[in-house]
């Protein structure tokens, strides 16, 4: 899982940068090819040390596909679409999210564990043919790819990573301040060697924008409370309730469920009001949802549990899609591979800052952590809450750039 997670957050920036010079279908076409070859090369593994070289190449092909995703949602819809665009991005991720898990169950109830990663080859052809035939052809830049940019880029997102896991395993506190340390002074030389370019791999100039540095930040603290929330719940359902592994599966499926029917709804909405309201509006309720799942009584009812983790995922689906409008539109068209670059950039950091988190207070208080976890939850959604409602007085022509792509 390390492996995986590394290779992806570590490769989000640099194929983003890249596929604003070469295109980015053939991005996102290269990243499904890797990632479909590699998942052949998953479940034919005879070791571990080939297994583990499998799921670098897989995580590689995923940073692929999800540093242009959103840039080529963007192409493909006319401006004034963009909203729902992204909401039926955001209902396909959520149905995916919630009918994962028991698709892998029902595999391991009847296969070995190679099957997890067999099953993705079919998918993975098809996903290629239809791509070939639909994919955009979008715009190429004029200026050159920077690689040894790409390279730090990697580097200091990928040791990021590592010391956050590092310190979420109680790994020695030298080597995480070294990997910490040194992905910082990897992000300081990457910004200054950067700094006067028209095209950064870390995207400096769009962070210059309120709204895109605004629309980043709180999608951070939105990740940060799902990692949380999915690394906690778990313990708690079967740690301090005794339910079943089922029922535990059961108890997580509201929160997606809900994403996915309200995303729709919120990006049909964020063609017609400001991205501040509705995702103000949805993570103020996210917030109050992880109070009341921290608030859960001793012995709860199912119900108990189900209406309280479906309000969070109301609150966190009614945030998503606006957010990613105006984050996107925030940035020119002609930068729309970083824009997307860093939606996915902050959504897995956000969730791998979260799980850390989750992890350390667990450390801290032992079976209490689930509770003072949720809490913490409530506190990164509440954040993110004055963030999103800050973009209301940000520059009007900040969030203007790219409405009227495609």
């Amino acid at each position: 899982m390390n492996v995986y997670q590394i290779a992806m957050v570590a490769t989000l920036l640099p194929p983003a940068a890249l596929g604003e010079v070469v295109g980015h279908r053939r991005i996102y076409l290269g990243g499904l090819l890797l990632f479909t070859l590699a998942s052949l090369f998953c479940a034919n593994a005879w070791s571990l040390p080939s297994l583990l070289t499998a799921r670098v190449l897989q995580g590689l092909g995923a940073g692929g596909i999800m540093s242009v995703n959103t840039a080529l949602v963007r192409f493909i819809y006319p401006g004034r679409l963009q909203g729902r665009s992204f909401g039926h991005n955001a209902l396909v991720v959520a149905t995916a999210f919630t009918l994962g898990p028991t698709i892998a169950s029902g595999i391991l109830a009847i296969g070995s564990w190679a099957w997890l990663f067999a099953v993705n080859i079919p998918f993975g052809v098809v996903a290629i043919l239809v791509g070939l035939e639909t994919l955009p052809r979008t715009p190429r830049a004029t200026h050159a790819f920077d690689f040894p940019g790409a390279l730090m880029a990697a580097g200091c997102l990928g040791l990021f990573i590592l010391g956050i896991g590092s310190a979420a395993h109680h790994a020695q506190p030298g080597l995480i301040s070294i990997e910490l340390a040194s992905a910082a002074l990897l992000g300081w030389v990457l910004i200054r060697r950067q700094a006067d370019s028209p095209a950064p791999v870390l995207p400096i100039d769009l962070f210059r924008k309120p709204i895109f540095a605004l629309s980043t930040a709180t999608a951070i603290s939105s990740f940060a409370v799902q990692g949380l929330a999915f690394v906690s719940l778990p313990f708690y359902f079967e740690d301090i309730l005794g339910r079943s592994q089922v029922e535990t599966g059961f108890f997580m499926t509201p929160w997606p469920l809900v994403v996915a029917i309200m995303a729709p709804i919120a990006g049909r909405l964020s063609d017609r009001y400001p991205a501040g309201i509705l995702g103000g509006l949805g993570l103020a309720l996210l917030s109050v949802g992880m109070v009341l799942l921290a608030m859960l009584p001793q012995n709860p009812h199912v119900v108990d549990i189900v209406w309280r983790m479906a309000i969070c995922g109301c609150g966190f689906g009614f945030f998503q899609a606006p957010n990613m409008k105006a984050l996107m539109s925030s940035a020119p068209a002609d930068r729309s591979g970083s824009a997307s670059g860093m939606v996915a950039t902050a959504r897995l950091t956000g969730r791998t800052i979260g799980a850390a988190l989750a992890a350390l207070c667990f450390g801290l208080v032992g079976r209490e952590g689930a509770t003072l976890a949720l809490v913490l939850g409530a506190v990164f959604a509440a954040s993110g809450c004055g963030m999103s409602v800050l973009r209301l007085v940000a520059s009007p022509q900040s969030g203007a750039a790219g409405e009227s792509t495609g």
